[in-house]
């Protein structure tokens, strides 16, 4: 090993933008990834930056959507989850989707082409006593790994469970029953305004659906394991259990919608599919994460009105989730307090979200490329996308109740002379980006 090699774990979104933002930085970079030598139940392949969740990274506006602001932060440092996924992109309305597939082996191809970095597959279990390193293992660190940071730590690991939605054939989703078109009409383009296929039910057939969700067999939880579950990824049963009409305020809500088959019907609640690849021969079922076993999964999801004869690529599942409380354990450059030459990035250190992970990949390759060779960079701005989430999970959140946290305006330092509310968010929201793109812009200056 030598002293100027950087070490990343995990080849998964946080990991993947490390390992490329340190390499075109010049130094020397080893990505360690566990698969295929040990295997998890939600990858599907060997690639990097597999998306094992939804194919969705949410908005992509960047003036009025901490997310998309977030996006346009990445584009603007060359970051490569952000290439792969305009590379990859699928109509979703406003949002930004892209073909899983794609998506992975674009960011493999591209990593392995670099010169100066290297691959080494195999599980690494203990927290290294030298050298520069990067852990983003993300949600399924192992858990030998796991232990390995709560002894170093001196406390427990936390948890929450992720749960994942299932993925059906298209040539199995009737169309006769089934049509497309996006929320209100959303998108620049014809395939924009009809990304979505809507499935509609009238009240009999949702309460139906509803009794059926709550009696169906669920996944169980071992013994010790509590269920605390992320609020933006909550199984349906699990909302379904919240009350009845839950799911019909959420992810099933029948608004901006019209019956293409049925004009002047108005649907009672809708589920909604999206496309998840490009040629559009599957189709992951919107908000749909799921802990129920898989032979219920079939019998409810077929309840579905333009399912009944669905094929499923994929079913539903949960996994465990696994994060640091970030505010005691790391400094303000993603260092672990108690070992200063290993950083922490990603989902392991309490941010939420594909696209929050990378940013946070992006921001430890950059620390700690810049470290090794020397270069004194400027704090990462707390007015920018980046900087508010750093900052939250470094010390600006409440340690005794951290939790996982998606980007969003919340986290944001208010700006003078703006007023609050509702009334007042649209331009509020554009001051936030303004003021953030300005001050990303200056920082990427200072730290090239």
């Amino acid at each position: 090993m030598t002293d100027k090699t950087l070490h990343i774990v995990g080849g998964g979104m946080a990991g993947s933008e490390a390992a490329w933002q340190a390499a075109h930085m010049g130094v020397d970079v080893v990505l360690h990834e566990m698969r295929p030598k040990v295997e998890t139940f939600a990858h599907q392949t060997d690639d990097f930056a597999e998306m094992v969740c939804s194919n969705s990274f949410r908005s992509d506006d960047d003036e009025q959507n901490a997310v998309g602001l977030l996006h346009w932060e990445m584009r603007q440092a060359n970051g490569l989850i952000m290439s792969s996924a305009d590379h990859n992109r699928l109509p979703a309305g406003g949002a930004l989707a892209v073909d899983r597939d794609a998506f992975a082996q674009y960011v493999t191809e591209k990593l392995r082409a670099l010169p100066n970095i290297r691959v080494e597959y195999g599980e690494i279990s203990d927290l290294p006593t030298d050298g520069h390193w990067i852990f983003a293992t993300g949600p399924l660190t192992s858990p030998a790994l796991g232990d390995a940071i709560a002894n170093e730590t001196g406390t427990d690991r936390l948890a929450f469970f992720d749960a994942i939605a299932p993925i059906v054939y298209a040539d199995s989703i009737d169309m006769d029953v089934v049509w497309a078109q996006s929320r209100y009409d959303k998108g620049d383009t014809e395939d924009e305004r009809r990304a979505y296929l809507n499935c509609p039910m009238t009240r009999d057939q949702y309460e139906a659906f509803i009794d059926a969700l709550l009696a169906a067999d669920k996944t169980e939880f071992h013994e010790g394991e509590t269920a605390t579950y992320f609020d933006g990824c909550l199984p349906i049963e699990v909302m379904a259990e919240r009350g009845r009409d839950t799911l019909r305020f959420g992810p099933m809500k029948p608004v901006g919608l019209t019956n293409a088959h049925k004009p002047d019907d108005k649907p009672y609640a809708v589920v909604q599919l999206r496309r998840d690849n490009a040629l559009g021969t599957l189709y992951n079922i919107v908000g749909f994460q799921t802990k129920m076993k898989y032979g219920a999964q079939t019998d409810v999801f077929r309840m579905i009105p333009g399912l009944e004869n669905a094929s499923f690529a994929r079913l539903g599942g949960i996994h465990r989730n696994t994060f640091m409380n970030s505010p005691t354990l790391l400094d303000s450059q993603m260092r672990l307090k108690s070992r200063p030459n290993l950083r922490f990035a990603g989902q392991v250190t309490g941010v939420e979200g594909y696209v929050e992970s990378a940013a946070m990949g992006l921001l430890a390759g950059r620390l700690a490329a810049a470290e090794l060779l020397g270069l004194d960079l400027p704090d990462v701005p707390q007015d920018t996308a980046m900087g508010a989430l750093i900052h939250h999970i470094t010390g600006g959140a409440e340690a005794k109740s951290f939790q996982p946290m998606n980007v969003n305006f919340g986290l944001f330092r208010p700006v003078d002379g703006l007023k609050g509310g509702r009334r007042g968010r649209k331009d509020r929201y554009k001051a936030y980006t303004d003021r953030a793109k300005a001050a990303w812009i200056d920082w990427l200056e200072q730290s090239t």
